[in-house]
């Protein structure tokens, strides 16, 4: 799987590092028994992915590969005989 470079970009870097960020805070907060904060780092652990998709859309997720399979869309026909 290391072959394909899964996960290895800007975009899965950023929002993995947001989403931990805001699971430790929510982990220290739920230790130290604030709720708010439980609920503040369960937020910031959801805005990751949403970071990371975004970062994704922006051109620093991975890039199309050269050798994909072509899609069923590419492989149907458009003529229709009558």
């Amino acid at each position: 799987m290391s072959a394909n470079a899964h996960g290895h970009t800007v975009a899965a870097w950023t929002g993995v590092t947001v989403s931990f960020v805001g699971f430790m805070l929510a982990a220290v907060a739920m230790v130290y028994s604030v709720p708010v904060l439980v609920i503040i780092g369960l937020v910031v652990a959801a805005a990751g992915a949403v970071v990371g998709k975004l970062m994704s859309a922006a051109g620093f997720g991975k890039k199309p590969s050269d050798h994909a399979l072509p899609t069923a869309k590419d492989t149907v026909s458009t003529s229709v005989s009558a």
